[in-house]
């Protein structure tokens, strides 16, 4: 395929393949935009092999690839996803793309599902439900079959499906149930009951963490959302600590809920594991939960290949790292 684009005979990408997460039976594009003397000639590869074109794969005038109908086989391994580049050549040089990794959207079925449970009036409880989704599915609750009220402080939704309901009521009682959903497909969970018993208790119960912190591996820029659940009466104070005594710090903490501690826009400064403290009001009394949050820098750079054609027409390799940095 030639394209022909005016400008200066060195060639340089203006649009290059991007990672993606394609649909099933729908179209994708693939950027491959370059600038440089023409005539200019535009070739794809599949993890390494050429693209073979058609009918219903095909590049256009402008170097991007165009597959109509994103397909994977169910009767076998083929597919449409994996890592494509693309290749750019006029008569000085040529010059190979980033890889960019292609994904079929996908929502299997939940491999964890609410369980039911009782909990007095006043107390806590607590749901999860988890699913592997291509991209990352939206996770939303219901309760009798109608979603719950976004605006209902005592309710608290945390990353990996957590649904926390704090000073619970009776009218908490019924079925809960989530609802996962992403571009790919909408699915839902099995029912699970909450019943809900007599008013707290007004013995003393010592403080019990209901549910600490996991160990949290995320990049710079993100969220880290620490989860912290308390009972007992009367009820605990959660606190929050570094093991290593250094400052959590203020800037960009908050604390969701009646524990959870979220932290926005992390650094690699924020690494470290993090101590969830259940306090009894009043007393010295405490339990604790650790659990290690891992901060990781940016992806490296990416390495773009040219070859470049030298005055004693021999050719010349030359690496390009260029950093894509994140906004």
């Amino acid at each position: 395929m030639v394209a022909d684009v005016g400008g200066a005979s060195e060639l340089a990408f203006l649009l290059e393949p991007t990672d993606v997460i394609a649909v099933r039976d729908r179209p994708l594009l693939l950027d491959c935009q370059v600038e440089g003397e023409g005539p200019i000639s535009v070739a794809w590869r599949k993890n390494g092999v050429p693209v073979a074109t058609g009918h219903r794969v095909m590049v256009l005038v402008n170097g991007t690839l165009l597959i109509q109908n994103f397909q994977k086989r169910r009767d076998g391994d083929e597919t449409d996803a994996g890592e494509y580049d693309c290749a750019a050549q006029n008569r000085f040089g040529l010059l190979v793309s980033r890889k960019a990794r292609v994904q079929l959207a996908s929502l299997p079925k939940f491999h964890t599902h609410p369980d039911s449970m009782s909990v007095d009036e006043g107390g806590v409880a607590r749901f999860q439900c988890q699913l592997n989704g291509i991209p990352e599915a939206t996770i939303t609750w219901e309760r009798d079959r109608i979603p719950l009220s976004r605006y209902d402080s005592r309710y608290t939704l945390l990353p990996a499906g957590i649904l926390q309901i704090t000073g619970v009521k009776r009218i908490d009682a019924g079925l809960y149930r989530c609802m996962a959903s992403n571009i790919a497909n909408v699915r839902y969970s099995h029912e699970a009951q909450l019943n809900v018993t007599g008013g707290a208790p007004k013995t003393f119960k010592e403080p019990v963490i209901l549910s600490g912190p996991q160990n949290l591996t995320i990049t710079v820029h993100q969220t880290a959302i620490l989860e912290c659940i308390a009972t007992g009466n009367p009820r605990p104070i959660v606190s929050w600590s570094r093991l290593d005594g250094r400052s959590i710090g203020v800037e960009g903490i908050q604390v969701l809920g009646t524990g959870n501690l979220m932290i926005s826009d992390v650094s690699l400064q924020h690494s470290g594991v993090y101590v969830c403290a259940a306090n009894r009001p009043g007393t010295r009394m405490r339990r604790t939960a650790l659990g290690r949050l891992v901060v990781q820098d940016l992806e490296p750079p990416v390495t773009h290949v040219a070859w470049w054609e030298t005055p004693n027409s021999s050719w010349r390799k030359i690496m390009v790292s260029v950093v894509h940095s994140h906004p």
